[in-house]
């Protein structure tokens, strides 16, 4: 069997320097990224009605796991950690070609900016610099299932934190950016496994970081101070 060779096309510009706070899955946070494409794929031309869908996927590359070995079990985040299921019965980076699949919605292609056409993003769950192989438009024909079973996933929903983040420590954040924040930490970003009520967590987000404590299902911000500061 002949091997197919696949080349970015493009990265990601988004707000998460790093793995950690990033959402679970895509559409969590309402979370504002750019697509920047390589020279040889900014031509107008391959952008031509993209613009007259609400909803693309992306397909793009586990780049920070690229030498890790893969498994045939894995143990979900929404089993607590603890519980194996088939790598192909779930969404974890360690896979035998490393591709993952998210589904943004499509703000608007920008094609006055240098440098462009852009695609300008909400609620994309990948780190900054992620390497996007491909985008096809989402068709809610044939995209969106009313049958579908959710497997493991429907019995294990996240249970949504309450966050208490004081007002002089939110308004350091540009308001346009305090939403997707907010909608991150109501997530609980936290391993499974953790639950000390003690214990101070960081997270990096556009350009700010941003440290917590959780206890009885509250989120408490504690400090937020710009990463060029630490």
């Amino acid at each position: 069997m002949s091997k197919k060779q696949i080349s970015p096309i493009g990265t990601i510009e988004s707000d998460f320097p790093e793995k950690f706070g990033i959402p679970r899955q895509s559409g969590i946070a309402k979370t504002i990224s750019r697509i920047r494409f390589l020279p040889e794929f900014r031509n107008p031309d391959a952008f031509r009605a993209l613009d007259s869908f609400s909803y693309i996927w992306l397909i793009w590359g586990f780049s920070e796991n690229e030498n890790r070995i893969w498994h045939p079990t894995v143990r979900p985040p929404r089993l607590g950690g603890n519980t194996r299921v088939g790598v192909f019965a779930s969404r974890s980076p360690f896979r035998p070609n490393g591709l993952g699949l998210s589904s943004v919605r499509l703000l608007r292609v920008d094609t006055k900016s240098p440098g462009g056409p852009f695609l300008i993003v909400e609620g994309a769950d990948l780190m900054n610099g992620t390497p996007i192989y491909d985008i096809k438009p989402y068709l809610p024909d044939f995209d969106l299932h009313d049958d579908a079973k959710g497997g493991y996933t429907a019995s294990a929903s996240w249970n949504r934190l309450r966050v208490y983040a004081p007002g002089d420590l939110l308004s350091q954040i540009p308001e346009e950016k305090r939403a997707g924040l907010c909608d991150i930490l109501a997530e609980d970003p936290r391993p499974p496994y953790q639950n000390d009520p003690d214990r101070v967590y960081g997270l990096c987000y556009a350009g700010f970081c941003v440290r917590f404590t959780v206890r009885d299902q509250i989120l408490t911000v504690r400090e937020i101070r710009p990463e060029k500061t630490l």
